[in-house]
């Protein structure tokens, strides 16, 4: 699989976004999908990577999984992740927080059992290069749980394309136009077990999918 290198890209920079990280924490949670985390962090065991880990929301969801597990979690900006570091502390989660691109993910090929991207392969610049980095350190028939919004169609899709400009500044990077769950089930590595539209979220940042994937054996 090819290991793109992100710095050829020209969103490569580190992600800096501190006004987003503190406005995050003050959402309401009618705003945040929290049973559609429980369904990423539902009986997670093992060694699991949280792709793009944020501000750490789901950590208090992973925390109930049990002694049977080794979390492990990167994100680039600093600003999220000195606030995700007090979210394990909070939630009695031990997570080993790294400061890493999804593009290239400092582990070895075959690492993990579970990899969970929540709402996060909006803000990833080298999206293609992600998904192969993420197919390596998966092993042969770990998952890929995933909740992401993604391109609408229509005049939704037209007004996405419009706003993304602005959107991606003012959201910490995030692109409302990205067509995630079709790279998702058309990558060779991936073989997909269930992919489901959602009932939830407010446009323009919808719709919203959720799924799991499963790597292909070697």
């Amino acid at each position: 699989m090819a290991n793109r290198d992100p710095r050829h890209s020209a969103d490569a920079g580190a992600p800096d976004h501190p006004v987003f990280a503190a406005l995050y924490d003050r959402l309401p949670d009618r705003l945040l999908p929290g049973p559609h985390r429980e369904y990423l962090a539902a009986d997670l065991s093992g060694r699991v990577l949280d792709l793009g880990a944020g501000n750490g929301p789901l950590f208090r969801y992973a925390a109930a999984a049990g002694a049977d597990l080794e979390y492990h979690a990167v994100e680039p900006d600093p600003n999220r992740r000195r606030r995700a570091a007090r979210e394990a502390t909070d939630v009695g989660l031990e997570v080993r927080l790294r400061d890493a691109r999804a593009e290239s993910l400092p582990y070895a090929d075959d690492d993990f059992d579970i990899v969970i991207a929540g709402l996060v392969f909006c803000t990833i610049a080298d999206p293609d290069a992600a998904l192969d980095e993420v197919a390596r350190v998966l092993r042969p028939d770990g998952e890929l749980r995933f909740l992401e919004h993604v391109r609408n169609d229509g005049w939704r899709a037209q007004a996405q394309d419009a706003l993304t400009p602005l959107w991606k500044r003012a959201a910490g990077g995030c692109r409302l136009n990205r067509e995630t769950i079709e790279r998702f089930v058309a990558h060779d590595a991936f073989e997909d077990i269930e992919v489901e539209r959602l009932q939830f979220g407010f446009f323009p940042a919808t719709p919203i999918f959720r799924g799991r994937l499963r790597r292909r054996g070697d």
